[in-house]
């Protein structure tokens, strides 16, 4: 995993993929599958994981790429289209959309005969067994071609794991090995495998640096049914204060004790998530003779069903994360009109007011700040070449969060720059996404229901227009953890998981016209108790948890009910009453305007 420190040039693009071929060739197989994803399969990945931008030049957070000896592709959703043609060379790869041409069916057409390698590490069981087809051969490989060729490929992260107080993680990580324990045992388990870091974070109470925007500490863990840990992880990143934080039930071991620890597991019955740890957990399992039983990660549903300190926690951060927000649509509506900003001094800006605030460790994500055709990119993010002006009178939306000890945070939104007046097609559409916001916000529903279910309220205005939006309207967010968490979200293509109380999700529906502007509006919503008079069974409601106003010169007011309009000035007036107390007088009269009744 570490960089070689020579001093050779980097290879251009076209030597990149010339040098992985030879390697193939001396591996004895013919192509290679890359993935976007590292060793952990999530989302984010550190600089020496980032396999797929080095060898193809795309650095989206979702694709893939296959090399054959004659041709090569490159495969993405929608949302890259543009991006990785852009990012590629047309002459070295051919750019593929994943879902219309699948990976699968490229090699089908393409590599009849031939063995296609991979690497097991960075790779899911199920994700290899959706490219197999017939006449085309996959074959595991010891090493990755890749690295072998990376000359000036980045260290892997090495930034220590630290404690997570029991103030802000709410019970102690003796208490979580011991329920998550009891669960092994009450399935008939003797272990299961950690390979998300998310599990190592909540259930040991520890955080880390190895990523920039989620504070993880990279490595893996077996969870025996005794409550035993052994955690996979350099020695270098425990320091000693963690170290007895962890205790003694908890061992650390350094990665490359793996293959003997899972050797000695033979003869048990050992949990894999399949689509959540690598291929090669279960290969090495049934090498050792253990017997794989198929399960969720066992610390996946607790961790994303908040405890009671936890939710006090995302009370508070998002009050303060309410501070910088008032703060910057202050600064923003009084800067805006002269046409003074760029979309890279607004997001700065927004960064250092929350900089200010009390348990602030860094953004949650880089700032989506998109002011007119770029508001409609969905996943835009912002460049010294992208950077535009933004404009008077035009649209411009600003998707940003924070880390805070005590939570994550995650707001969109959308404002008109003005001074003038927002066209009316701009207001109604606006409008129909605030009014799919609000019917979101105030569902209640029975104990049972899941995302899927409920992604359509958020969707009726625009539906009743004949518009939509091709994205997911919300996602789970973690505890001073991921701002995206699983297993629950809204929408149409999200797996049924009930959603439970202590459940922390986005609202954030959205319209989009490609060239010309977007509009996303997202708070986040906290699952509790619904008291219904007639109900019979259990039911559900949300607690908004985020604070801020929406651009009221975005709103069409005759579009809404009445009962929209009074959750509007009720949601308006409760952010003045608990974040105006906090602010200094100039913002805080701008924020009572902002928040006077519609």
């Amino acid at each position: 995993m570490q960089s070689r420190g020579n001093k050779e040039p980097p290879l251009s693009p076209k030597e990149r993929l010339a040098a992985l071929r030879a390697r193939l060739a001396e591996a004895g197989v013919q192509g290679f599958v890359i993935p976007r994803s590292d060793e952990h399969l999530g989302e984010y990945v550190p600089p020496s994981g980032e396999r797929l931008a080095w060898l193809t030049g795309f650095t989206g957070s979702a694709g893939m790429a296959i090399v054959l000896p004659d041709r090569a592709a490159v495969f993405t959703d929608g949302r890259y289209t543009l991006q990785v043609r852009a990012q590629t060379d047309p002459a070295l790869w051919e750019c593929r959309h994943i879902t219309e041409e699948p990976a699968a069916e490229w090699l089908k057409a393409h590599a009849q005969g031939l063995a296609i390698g991979y690497d097991p590490w960075l790779h899911a069981a199920p994700a290899i067994e959706r490219l197999a087809v017939p006449g085309v051969r996959l074959v595991p490989l010891a090493a990755n071609p890749v690295d072998a060729v990376w000359r000036d490929r980045p260290a892997a992260p090495m930034a220590e794991a630290v404690p997570h107080p029991l103030a802000f993680a709410g019970k102690p990580a003796a208490e979580k090995r011991a329920e998550a324990a009891a669960a092994l045992r009450e399935a008939g388990e003797d272990a299961a495998i950690l390979a998300d870091p998310h599990s190592l974070a909540w259930l040991l109470n520890i955080r880390g640096g190895d990523l920039a925007h989620t504070p993880l500490a990279l490595g893996f863990a077996l969870l025996h049914a005794d409550a035993r840990v052994e955690l996979f992880m350099a020695p270098a990143k425990v320091p000693a204060q963690t170290r007895a934080h962890l205790g003694n039930e908890v061992v650390v071991r350094p990665r490359e004790e793996l293959p003997q620890a899972l050797d000695a597991l033979r003869g048990l019955r050992v949990r894999v998530d399949a689509e959540a740890t690598p291929a090669w957990f279960p290969d090495r399992l049934r090498e050792a003779g253990a017997s794989i039983s198929a399960g969720e990660d066992p610390c996946r549903m607790p961790r994303a069903c908040k405890n009671p300190t936890e939710r006090e926690g995302a009370r508070a951060a998002h009050r303060r994360d309410a501070v910088a927000m008032a703060r910057f649509l202050h600064w923003f509506a009084r800067e805006a009109p002269g046409g003074g900003l760029t979309e890279i001094s607004a997001a700065a800006r927004l960064l250092e007011f929350r900089r200010g605030g009390e348990h602030f460790r860094a953004e949650s994500f880089p700032a989506i700040s998109g002011a007119g055709e770029h508001g409609a990119i969905v996943h835009y993010r912002v460049t010294p070449e992208s950077d535009r002006r933004i404009a008077p009178n035009e649209v411009y939306l600003i998707d940003s969060g924070a880390q805070y000890l005590d939570g994550t945070t995650d707001i969109t939104r959308t404002l008109w720059t003005g001074p003038g007046e927002a066209p009316a097609a701009v207001k109604d559409r606006a409008t129909r996404v605030l009014k799919g916001h609000i019917a979101l916000a105030t569902a209640c529903f029975p104990a049972g229901v899941a995302g899927p279910h409920l992604d359509a309220f958020a969707r009726r205005a625009l539906w009743d227009a004949g518009l939509d939006y091709d994205h997911g309207t919300g996602h789970g967010v973690g505890s001073f953890l991921s701002v995206h968490e699983g297993p629950a979200a809204f929408s149409r293509a999200a797996r049924i998981v009930p959603l439970r109380e202590g459940m922390i999700l986005s609202d954030e529906p959205g319209f989009y016209a490609a060239g010309e502007y977007g509009i996303r509006l997202e708070n986040l919503l906290l699952v509790v108790p619904a008291e219904l008079p007639l109900a019979t069974r259990p039911f559900l409601r949300f607690e908004t948890l985020t604070l801020a106003p929406f651009d009221r010169a975005l709103i069409e007011p005759a579009l809404l009910t009445a009962a929209e309009r009074a959750w509007l000035d009720a949601y308006h007036a409760r952010v003045l009453a608990e974040v105006g107390p906090l602010l200094e007088p100039d913002v805080a009269a701008w924020l009572a305007t902002a928040c006077a009744p519609l």
